[in-house]
């Protein structure tokens, strides 16, 4: 993190401060990693200075009228709603190709209100729930075929906020409704016991807590409480369920980088308190909520994950490197049901949509389309705040060398690199003069 950034906002660690000392009072006592802390001020940092072009921007230009429009860089922040929403729309693509085209049940696996500040103080609690779905799932596919020794496919996404934006853990798991047997032969799973899921969720989740609080009498005394009360296990809902790749890769694309909060909920801010609203799960009616504003941020910004954590996981036959040869499996049963030759034959993969597809895609405007002329704008230069500049039309080959007009000339990126690097600090912007290369 810059120094540049935490004195243009002094007031991050502030409310961080404030919002966990209010936590810390309705859960429990406890004390927030500093690398935790410092993670969730960079990613909002990040996000507040999203599309500042000081942080690095592709330039381009008309040649025939000089007009230019300058595309400075996202910042990539998972708090970042604009950025967040490129990467879903990255991610459902790049999934369509990876998930295999046989209909899906979405799961919701919650976790009782008691158990969730035990989580908010360690979070790496949240990657056994993820594992321990999992493993119940494919426990569960086991036991209804055990000579066959069947592998189940299970994508898992962890959510930390419910609709109040409150801190409420719970896993959304994708899971293919059918699995391969020990002779690489697809076979249709399309039932799960609900009784099976609630009790088996119950018995991982507090084996959990048993292991992770052996010598705290108050978790064992809530392990206890929780058979003796919910008999019949910890709710689970398991009723969506999607027919199609495409239509389930949307779906639990929506649950990935989806913010704590939509805009449209907000219905009024003074400068002071925030309001807004949220449909109560049980009685299924709006609810209307007021807060202040630092409260109100505190909400948003602890279900900032942690530094290199993965919220999406993949399990048995979705595990990496293990996908193509299933889908030909999947591609094979399906065509032997149906006889349909294209069901086997090789499909186009699906290709991302680029920054200037998605603008024409969201707006109907060609973003590189001269404004003065209608000609097209080329790509005129890419400067970064570490790198330097990586390409110039002028004095750049293809390749962001530096084109030398005699064999003695030196690069002059390089003297600006060198001294970035002994002051600890980023090369300074072009600006408006467009200093080249």
């Amino acid at each position: 993190m810059s120094k540049n950034k935490s004195k243009n906002h002094p007031k991050i660690k502030t409310i961080l401060n404030d919002h966990w000392e209010e936590f810390k009072i309705k859960h429990l006592p406890g004390k927030v990693p500093a690398d935790m802390l410092d993670h969730v001020v960079d990613q909002v940092e990040k996000s507040m200075d999203c599309g500042n072009p000081e942080n690095g921007y592709a330039k381009y230009k008309c040649l025939d009228c000089g007009e230019e429009h300058v595309v400075s860089f996202s910042c990539k922040s998972r708090f970042c709603s604009r950025c967040g929403k490129v990467y879903v729309d990255k991610w459902v693509d790049k999934q369509v190709d990876m998930i295999l085209d046989v209909s899906h049940r979405h799961m919701v696996f919650t976790v009782p209100e008691e158990l969730r500040g035990y989580i908010y103080w360690n979070r790496d609690i949240i990657k056994d729930l993820s594992d321990k779905v999992a493993e119940l799932i494919q426990r569960y596919v086991d036991e209804n075929g055990k000579i066959h020794e069947y592998e189940a496919g299970i994508i898992t996404v962890v959510h930390t906020f419910g609709r109040d934006m409150g801190f409420n853990p719970h896993v959304h798991a994708l899971i293919a409704e059918g699995a391969l047997d020990k002779y690489h032969q697809w076979k249709k799973v399309g039932y799960f016991s609900y009784a099976y899921l609630r009790k088996a969720w119950q018995k991982v989740l507090l084996d959990i807590f048993k292991e992770r609080f052996p010598d705290n009498q108050k978790v064992q005394n809530l392990i206890r409480y929780f058979y003796k009360k919910y008999k019949e296990g910890f709710y689970v809902n398991a009723e969506s369920r999607m027919n199609s790749a495409r239509g389930a890769a949307k779906y639990i694309g929506r649950y990935l980088a989806r913010p704590a909060i939509a805009e449209y909920r907000i219905l009024e801010y003074d400068g002071k308190k925030v309001r807004f609203w949220y449909e109560d799960h049980k009685t299924k009616k709006r609810v209307e909520l007021e807060m202040s504003a630092m409260k109100f941020i505190g909400r948003i910004i602890m279900h900032i994950p942690p530094k290199h954590f993965k919220m999406t996981r993949r399990y048995g036959l979705y595990r990496r490197g293990y996908n193509k040869r299933v889908k030909k499996i999947v591609a094979l049963w399906k065509y032997m049901k149906r006889r349909q030759l294209r069901l086997i034959m090789h499909h186009k993969q699906t290709r991302s949509l680029s920054w200037r597809e998605r603008m024409i895609k969201s707006f109907g405007k060609d973003p590189v389309r001269c404004k003065k002329c209608g000609k097209e704008m080329v790509l005129y230069e890419i400067w970064h705040p570490k790198y330097d500049f990586l390409y110039h039309i002028e004095h750049t080959d293809d390749s962001g060398r530096y084109i030398k007009g005699n064999s003695w000339e030196e690069d002059p990126r390089y003297e600006r690199r060198k001294l970035a690097r002994e002051h600890g600090a980023a090369i300074p912007f072009p600006g408006r003069a467009g200093r080249v290369v």
